[in-house]
């Protein structure tokens, strides 16, 4: 989302895997834990082609708004064309400028966002929680020991994907670690009653489904063309790496789990 860098996982099927990966039922568990109550009025910051949005809509119905907001101009034409109604509308805007214009929310949802933004994260959230009313909700999400774990890589395989992620947290600010700083981020901002949800968001292991085969294969692809890794373990540089990568990521012996970190508090009545 931030204007000022390209966004990491920038490509032509991005909408497409934003649609694949997102489970409904997973959004509307976390959504539910956090407190989020029909009537109210709800932020979804980088909200995407616009499907997490929708699903927290019906969760608001009846009296209830959403607010979309994204960066990508391409991904909220793409939401405006394929979910806007009555009740949920999106803009594009970027987490760096001012959110004023949307006015006041009863519940602000930021998922996997801040993983993006290593070095802005608690920035990001301090310009956020400005737009949470008094004793409103500030739902941060996030991964912690991203695309990290997995059991079963060759040595160099092994070598090679934690060489990825270290430089793209030079390169592309981007924070594998993120999950285990939000409780901190709410703590600081005074945020009350905080409370933490620990579970996983990839438990992938004998056969491989559709959609986990379609993210993970094409967020390795274009992370780790991205990251400026040279690939030094593979003659054939990236290619023969991400062919490596796909033969392990198909065999039914693979184990691979991410977890994900749910945080939530309220904003105090003296906030105001």
């Amino acid at each position: 989302m931030d204007t000022g860098g390209k966004y990491l996982m920038e490509n032509d099927e991005e909408i497409l895997r934003l649609e694949k990966k997102t489970n409904p039922e997973t959004v509307r568990y976390q959504a539910l834990w956090a407190g989020l109550k029909s009537g109210m009025r709800v932020a979804d910051v980088g909200c995407g082609p616009g499907k997490t949005s929708r699903i927290l809509l019906d969760m608001v119905k009846p009296g209830g708004e959403v607010v979309g907001v994204d960066a990508s101009g391409a991904r909220i034409d793409y939401a405006r064309r394929t979910y806007a109604q009555p009740g949920l509308s999106f803009y594009r805007q970027d987490v760096f400028g001012s959110l004023r214009h949307l006015g006041s929310f009863d519940f602000v949802w930021v998922r996997f966002v801040l993983e993006y933004h290593r070095s802005r994260a608690f920035e990001i959230v301090k310009r956020l929680s400005g737009i949470v009313k008094p004793g409103g909700i500030l739902c941060l999400i996030d991964l912690d020991y991203n695309c990290l774990s997995h059991f079963g890589l060759s040595e160099r395989l092994a070598r090679a994907l934690k060489g990825v992620m270290q430089r793209l947290e030079q390169s592309a600010d981007f924070d594998p670690f993120v999950g285990i700083k939000l409780y901190s981020f709410l703590y600081d901002l005074g945020y009350e009653g905080i409370d933490v949800s620990l579970s996983p968001h990839h438990l992938i292991f004998g056969k491989l489904s559709e959609a986990d085969a379609f993210n993970w294969t094409k967020k390795v692809r274009v992370a780790a063309r991205n990251s400026g890794y040279p690939f030094d373990e593979y003659p054939g540089g990236f290619d023969e790496f991400f062919d490596e990568f796909k033969s392990f990521f198909h065999d039914p012996r693979r184990f691979t789990y991410t977890p994900v970190i749910s945080c939530r508090g309220v904003k105090p009545a003296s906030a105001a």
